[in-house]
């Protein structure tokens, strides 16, 4: 099976209009950065995305909010983004706000198979509405279901053709878990090596996971904001 693919375009070609979508990163750190350029490009519509946040106005995720191409939007942090905060305000966009522990055990259930899970965060709040809450040793914790997605697209460092995957550095956030919560999991990547070339112990995402691999053929690996402290 090769799961090498030649543009990012190619890879997400057959994703569909409706789709739920899993998107790696953690602010603009470790996003599939040509992926969803490609996804914005090909116009893909209705998509439901679950990330930790939904990028900022002219990069990542934000690009897909600007041509209105998601439908709802499963976050724990929506901060630095204006184009979000205007179309949830006029109910142009649905928002799930998960607890960002509460978000990735959701993800990481769905990746395991596993049904569900109770967790006290959220307890009589907006969060614990419409769901099952039981009592244990006295504490109250709310019924939490696993999140799965069509697709999951995935930012990599490093990868061989079997799909074996290397996160680098503060990359390896939400993408493991994600890589193993997608029906189709789609990996870009910087470099990409022949099978046996990578240290078995370095590996992050075995291949059994992931189903396409594109090398991106450039990163801007912007950061949301930049703060450096005055020189002496």
């Amino acid at each position: 099976m090769n799961k090498v693919f030649a543009s990012a375009a190619d890879a997400v070609r057959d994703i569909p209009d409706g789709a739920t979508i899993l998107v790696g990163g953690f602010g603009l750190s470790g996003i599939p950065e040509n992926l969803i350029l490609a996804l914005r490009d090909q116009g893909t519509k209705d998509l439901t995305c679950v990330s930790n946040n939904c990028g900022v106005d002219d990069w990542g995720l934000g690009l897909l909010l600007q041509t209105r191409q998601i439908k709802k939007m499963v976050a724990s942090y929506v901060g630095e983004n204006k184009t979000f905060e205007r179309q949830f305000l006029t109910g142009e966009l649905e928002v799930e706000l998960v607890p960002q522990g509460t978000l990735a055990e959701r993800i990481r259930a769905g990746g395991a198979g596993i049904g569900g899970f109770y967790t006290p965060t959220g307890v009589g709040t907006a969060v614990a509405e419409g769901k099952e809450v039981r009592v244990f040793d006295g504490r109250e914790y709310v019924l939490e279901r696993p999140i799965r997605g069509d697709f999951a697209l995935i930012k990599g460092w490093k990868a061989d053709r079997l799909g074996n995957v290397i996160y680098r550095k503060a990359a390896r956030n939400f993408n493991p878990i994600m890589a193993a919560a997608g029906k189709i999991t789609i990996v870009e990547v910087e470099e990409l090596v022949e099978p046996g070339e990578l240290d078995p112990d370095a590996i992050h995402t075995p291949s059994i996971y992931v189903q396409r691999i594109v090398v991106g053929p450039s990163y801007q690996k912007r950061i949301e904001r930049r703060t450096v402290r005055p020189r002496p």
